[in-house]
């Protein structure tokens, strides 16, 4: 990869890693959050779902501010905006005022996304674009592995709130990081146009691009699922203290993380094609599924989450494979939203509705649940364009036109 693509893809993944450390760590904190509270099962679903709902809503707009305004400029907003959230939580008196506070957290967090991928867009070349997002992505379970280790950490010695004082302060290092030593973009003579007309509402418009949204849809549904709620599941069905409950994410993350990297390298190498690694992947992770609530002690339990969270993680790039190499850089950030937004959607349902579900019939009807997840993936990839030839076709038909240059 070119030295600007390295150096842009490790200060994402600074960013990327702290964003998830501080998403996820409310999923260590869950049951001492609970018990300060005084909340059940249902009420801290919604803890976790009231991030996801603006984090959801922010999707879209936040991909069209960084199309718009420039990805570095957006992602650093969105590092700033999250990390002061962040440290506020620590200081929440009550159930609403907790909503309140993720509510906002959620807003800020929801710019980041669809921002990372615009600047990482702005450069690499297409034919590396899917590789060097693996990279990026990876940090998602780097994040996640973090979270639960220092969460973990911090929780077998402090109060849920020092926690959230402690990852805080990581945000604004990174904030610092990426304002000063992020790269100028590639040019566009390699990247693609910077500004397209009329591009940002062909994407909005396009049933192919909402196809690929449907699909990372289903994707989250077992991704936030999984995560939210194995903790508490181990914390509250097998009696593990909340240190070690926290640490069985290692596994999973880690190879979640290569998973990702692995489905990345395998989009750009088949050229797209993301039925390639989504069929076989989500057949597997459907089978997991059902297996892990059944499985009769820990360790097989851990080794069943493990193996899902690798397979996993072979079906993240593949649902932005084809936008991603198939439009220019300007567009890159709008089509991301709009595939992110569903996943964030997922991310608003999934754990409400797990936590409904335990309450009413139990976690292993609650797990069994989620095999909704594959089934509408596996129906959604057969139909959506496998290249960047059909995608162009289905997009809509019309070619993509340069307009005047924006900043990257």
């Amino acid at each position: 990869m070119h030295r600007t693509t390295r150096v842009t893809v490790a200060l994402l993944f600074a960013a990327w890693t702290v964003d998830y450390v501080d998403r996820l760590i409310i999923n260590v904190a869950l049951p001492s959050i609970g018990e300060t509270f005084g909340l059940d099962h249902g009420e801290r679903g919604l803890v976790v779902s009231a991030f996801f709902l603006t984090y959801a809503l922010m999707q879209i707009p936040g991909g069209l501010l960084a199309d718009r305004y420039g990805g570095v400029r957006m992602a650093a907003l969105a590092l700033l905006l999250w990390s002061v959230f962040t440290g506020l939580t620590a200081f929440a008196w009550s159930f609403t005022a907790l909503l309140a506070v993720r509510l906002c957290f959620g807003a800020a967090q929801g710019l980041f996304p669809g921002a990372s991928v615009s600047a990482l867009s702005a450069r690499s070349v297409p034919e590396q674009r899917l590789t060097a997002n693996g990279w990026m992505q990876s940090s998602n379970a780097i994040g996640a592995l973090l979270a639960a280790v220092v969460g973990s950490a911090l929780l077998s010695v402090w109060d849920w709130r020092i926690a959230f004082l402690a990852v805080a302060g990581l945000g604004l290092l990174v904030f610092v990081a990426v304002v000063r030593w992020m790269p100028e973009p590639l040019s566009p003579d390699l990247t693609g146009p910077r500004r397209v007309a009329g591009g940002t509402r062909r994407v909005l418009r396009s049933p192919a691009i909402w196809a690929f949204a449907v699909m990372f849809f289903a994707y989250d549904v077992v991704s936030w699922g999984i995560s939210t709620w194995t903790t508490s599941y181990l914390v509250e069905r097998h009696g593990l203290p909340i240190g070690a409950a926290g640490m069985v994410v290692v596994g999973p993350t880690l190879l979640g993380a290569i998973g990702i990297v692995v489905g990345g390298r395998l989009s750009d190498r088949f050229g797209g094609r993301p039925r390639r690694v989504v069929v076989p992947s989500m057949i597997a992770v459907g089978v997991l599924l059902f297996l892990l609530p059944r499985m009769p002690s820990v360790p097989l339990f851990v080794a069943c989450v493990t193996l899902l969270g690798g397979v996993a993680g072979l079906a993240y790039l593949p649902c932005f494979s084809v936008p991603l190499r198939s439009l220019p850089a300007a567009l890159s950030g709008a089509a991301a939203g709009v595939i992110l937004f569903g996943g964030q959607l997922a991310g608003v349902l999934s754990p409400s509705v797990f936590g409904y579900v335990v309450e009413h019939a139990g976690y292993t009807t609650a797990f069994t649940a989620l095999l909704v997840g594959p089934a509408v993936a596996i129906a959604v990839v057969l139909g959506v364009p496998q290249t960047t030839e059909h995608f162009l076709r289905r997009f809509d038909g019309q070619p993509v036109r340069d307009s005047a240059v924006s900043p990257g």
